[in-house]
């Protein structure tokens, strides 16, 4: 049986270091980083996100503002809200919380974004930094991957690594992202043909595809590590009963919440796995503080600290 890869202690040492790092600032240039969140819409997780991140912003020092527009704003309507942000000097980081209501254009709004001030790290002109192994800000969620992997002493280089997803948010920059590291990078998507085979073939294997419990242990190969960026709330009894049987503590927490939150990856694969990070507490804490470490970083550039 192999070890669970959580990610929460990690998060909180980097948060204690942007902790300090903010401290440090405040009190030589009595200055902090500032993050804006923007959400459109009502989305009830949307909000519980935002709010994560405004309570985190909170503790370490960093200033934070959210501005909630309603579920019709028109993108021009947005597009002039990020503008003036953009020209804010005191505004280092923008987000806007995906996903967007189906009439505005997600790419769009990720493009009216300052570069410089994207700290989810979307904008094409950061997305091309990543190909051209630049510095720059980093999609979040790849980041903290890599993070992880590093801090655990996992090899990247010369390691074969199979990600199955293709997003932009993901498994596009991850991919490249591991490369820069000298890995061997295979995408796999809804077309792979044979994918539990490629799959198996991996020695790091990272799971990014929004289907609950997906990869199961024939997707593994034996000692892999297995790395489930996937976050599915289920609330389909049948479907719970399905995937895990009589299991006490998924029963516990259904009738308690009334959903259960599980990965892409199958728990059982831990039995043949070396790593799996758990969901919740794997990757998803590590997005965060990541969103807090480009924060810092933006404010670092535009202040000239770095």
């Amino acid at each position: 049986m192999g070890e669970w890869l959580e990610g929460r202690t990690l998060a909180e040492k980097i948060k204690e270091e942007i902790g300090k790092e903010v401290a440090y600032y405040r009190e030589k240039i009595k200055k902090v980083p500032k993050l804006v969140g923007i959400l459109v819409g009502d989305d009830p997780a949307s909000k519980i996100y935002l709010s994560t991140k405004a309570k985190n912003c909170e503790r370490l020092g960093i200033s934070s503002e959210i501005f909630y527009l309603p579920e019709n704003t028109s993108f021009n309507e947005l597009a002039k809200k990020i503008n003036k942000l953009n020209k804010d000097d005191e505004v280092d980081g923008i987000l806007v919380q995906l996903p967007l209501p189906s009439h505005l254009d997600t790419f769009e709004v990720i493009c009216a974004i300052s570069p410089e001030k994207d700290v989810d790290g979307f904008h094409p002109h950061n997305l091309g930094k990543i190909l051209h192994n630049e510095e720059g800000l980093r999609a979040c969620t790849p980041l903290g991957i890599i993070e992880l992997l590093k801090s655990n002493n996992i090899p990247l280089e010369g390691t074969r690594v199979v990600v199955i997803g293709r997003s932009l948010i993901v498994g596009k920059p991850l991919a490249a992202m591991l490369t820069n590291e000298n890995a061997t990078v295979t995408i796999c998507h809804s077309k792979t043909r044979n994918l539990s085979e490629v799959a198996s073939e991996a020695d790091i294997l990272i799971v990014a595809i929004g289907k609950p419990a997906f990869v199961t242990s024939n997707f593994v190969k034996e000692g892999a590590v297995v790395v489930d960026v996937g976050v599915n709330r289920v609330s389909d009894r049948n479907k719970i009963k399905e995937l895990f049987g009589d299991n006490k503590e998924k029963e516990e927490q259904f009738e308690k919440k009334g959903y259960i939150i599980i990965g892409d990856v199958h728990p059982e694969v831990i039995n043949k796995a070396s790593y799996l990070t758990p969901v919740p507490g794997g990757v998803g804490p590590l997005t965060v503080a990541m969103l807090l470490k480009n924060t810092l970083k933006a404010f670092k550039k535009r202040n000239n600290l770095e």
